[in-house]
């Protein structure tokens, strides 16, 4: 065989096996900041900062189901003894059912593969290099931390709220009282550091007409505790 041929060959059989072999992260990281829109609205890159998700800060080597704080891992990530590097997390971002059968990840895949080498070198600098390489994008939705409900001021501290009939009568520490039909008020907790005092919900406003909003507790057993069910006509 002459050399042209064993070259040619050679050539081949390389180029199979670069295309058969795993993902590797040299995608373009900038270009996975932007892609990480994607997996912003549940996932945060802040260290401890869980939502929907679990925080994505130093995912890198790290094995799946396995991140302190986050109590909310199906059992088949739990169990799946999967740690994620760059295959894992290719194969993870292009079709997680299939990796992980059973998880409960609401995200049906990434198909374009450039896409998924950007957000992956994405993950990877900032599991590498922390904020600096996030470039100022932290909290939960592209650079817009969650507001710490303790400092807010008397236009959302509650005072007491009333429910007839359908509404909801929330009057917050400044003296002005919101009326909301109840389908539109939305009641919950958080007992996070950042969440409103004990005993001393607040009001967040929310829509763009202003008439939803949710009513924030420290806790569940405030809810029935402060809501009084009262007609102010009775």
């Amino acid at each position: 065989m002459s050399n042209e041929k064993v070259f040619a060959a050679v050539a081949i059989v390389a180029g199979v096996m670069m295309a058969g072999g795993p993902a590797v992260a040299d995608g373009d990281a900038e270009q996975g900041r932007k892609a990480f829109r994607q997996c912003a609205a549940c996932h945060s890159i802040e260290k401890g900062a869980h939502r929907t998700g679990p925080s994505l800060a130093n995912i890198w080597g790290r094995k799946a189901g396995t991140i302190d704080g986050f109590r909310r891992y199906s059992k088949a990530l739990k169990g799946a003894g999967v740690v994620w590097d760059d295959k894992t997390l290719d194969q993870w971002l292009a079709n997680p059912k299939s990796l992980i059968p059973g998880n409960r990840m609401v995200f049906s895949g990434m198909a374009d593969g450039a896409e998924r080498q950007d957000l992956i070198a994405f993950l990877k600098g900032i599991s590498d290099g922390g904020a600096e390489t996030a470039g100022g994008m932290q909290g939960g939705m592209m650079g817009q931390r969650l507001p710490n409900l303790k400092e807010l001021g008397p236009n959302n501290q509650v005072k007491s709220v009333t429910h007839c009939a359908d509404t909801y009568d929330v009057t917050t520490q400044n003296g002005e009282t919101h009326q909301f039909w109840e389908l539109n008020l939305r009641l919950k907790t958080d007992s996070s550091e950042n969440g409103p005092p004990k005993g001393a919900p607040v009001l967040i406003p929310g829509g763009m007409r202003g008439d939803r909003a949710n009513l924030v507790f420290s806790s569940p057993e405030e809810i029935s505790a402060i809501i009084k069910e009262q007609c102010k006509n009775e």
